[in-house]
């Protein structure tokens, strides 16, 4: 039996299904470590847990390795150390190394986390990135600025996706943002040339460094624009044709990418620009699952549960490729405004143009609060044996399909 203590500092359903996973590895015998009590699991995995223990306060390392020392108490010494939330590597790192638990160490999982970090060893390595400033004041913000022009991007150097970042288009705005940041001697923000072109995302598995299966999405509109208005319903298409000749370069700087932040085993993120000229740049990479539902994407291309071949790789480091035979894509929708929802217009007519190609689904409910996630207060996946379908299909549900809420 291999003895696998799971963090999860907080039990929602996105996380329940990394957590169901893991359970149901073959040979696993599962601690758990949360800031919920098991009260919010159903009785089915409350029983396969080989234990719980409350984590100590934040997210940080301390916090996990209270509760790494709780369960050991309950359990014996960990064999494996896993979560799968951004903000969580570099302290499950750094716990490994306390413990002794086999895993990426802290200086790999840095690279990934401190994004001027990362970005230095891309361009190190000879990579195409944006280029960027870890500046400590405003001042040299604004001179960064004036150097690559605007707009530009700040975000903190251990941002997760596009959470906290923003975009300026001017000295002011970018004399605001940066304010209202705090940069200083212990406060770094990063700002980095805004990249203009099609947004994508590169999914690799890896074993041992070396990468053995990989996808591809494209984000319509890019996920900086979602962020910036409310009122945008987007999508995410995984199109059949991963293995086209046209991904060719994305592979090749993808793959070399991770060999230069020092991946080992796992899964891993990168988001990536093809510019208009049909260059490409890297914006960041993460080493953990993707979000915005692209995990159920690549389950209902490959007709396999990704979320168990996962757990299998984190826990016994083996991975069976699976085979692309399908496109598929999802639609958000989004409201603009405060309050609930009170109405959800065009879904029957939704249902009727695109309903058979639905095979997955959270609408919104009337009465819900307006959702604070960038995936807005529902979501509909289609998937069909032709990209052009799926694309269609996404048009189709976030043209007809409208959240309104009230007061």
């Amino acid at each position: 039996m291999i003895t696998v203590f799971f963090v999860a500092p907080f039990l929602k359903a996105a996380t329940q299904r990394f957590l169901h996973a893991v359970l149901a590895v073959p040979g696993a015998r599962v601690g758990l470590m949360s800031h919920d009590r098991p009260d919010h699991l159903d009785a089915a995995t409350k029983e396969r847990l080989a234990a719980w223990a409350p984590m100590g306060e934040g997210l940080g390392a301390r916090a996990i390795l209270l509760g790494a020392q709780r369960l050991q108490a309950q359990m014996g010494p960990a064999d494996r150390l896993i979560g799968m939330l951004e903000q969580l590597q570099v302290p499950l790192a750094q716990v490994r190394e306390e413990l002794g638990i086999p895993g990426m160490r802290v200086d790999q999982a840095s690279n990934f986390r401190d994004k001027a970090r990362m970005k230095e060893a891309l361009r190190a390595a000879g990579l195409p990135c944006a280029r960027h400033r870890l500046v400590r004041d405003v001042a040299s913000g604004l001179a960064f600025a004036g150097e690559v022009g605007f707009p530009v991007v700040v975000k903190p150097p251990d941002g997760a996706g596009a959470i906290a970042t923003l975009r300026a288009g001017n000295p002011r705005e970018l004399n605001h943002i940066l304010g209202s940041m705090h940069p200083g001697p212990n406060n770094p923000i990063l700002v980095e040339e805004f990249v203009l072109g099609l947004e994508r995302s590169f999914e690799v598995v890896s074993i041992d460094g070396e990468p053995v299966w990989h996808s591809l999405t494209r984000y319509s509109p890019p996920p900086l624009d979602v962020l910036r208005n409310p009122w945008i319903q987007w999508t995410v298409t995984l199109p059949r044709e991963v293995e086209d000749p046209a991904y060719d370069e994305v592979r090749r700087i993808g793959f070399a990418a991770l060999k230069a932040l020092g991946m080992g085993t796992g899964l891993s993120h990168m988001e990536w620009f093809r510019r208009k000229d049909g260059t490409l740049a890297i914006s960041e990479i993460a080493a953990r699952p993707p979000g915005a539902q692209i995990m159920s994407l690549m389950a209902w291309s490959t007709d396999r549960d990704l979320f168990a071949a996962w757990a299998e790789l984190m826990i016994h480091g083996t991975f069976d490729p699976p085979v692309r035979q399908w496109a598929a894509g999802v639609a958000f929708f989004r409201a603009m405004g405060k309050g609930r929802v009170v109405r959800v217009h065009g879904l029957d007519e939704a249902q009727a143009s695109v309903g058979h190609l639905v095979v997955e689904a959270s609408l919104p409910q009337v009465g819900q609060p307006k959702s604070s996630s960038y995936e807005g207060e529902g979501w509909a996946i289609v998937r069909a044996r032709e990209t052009a379908t799926v694309d269609q299909a996404l048009l189709e549900l976030i043209t007809k399909v409208r959240v309104e809420l009230a007061l």
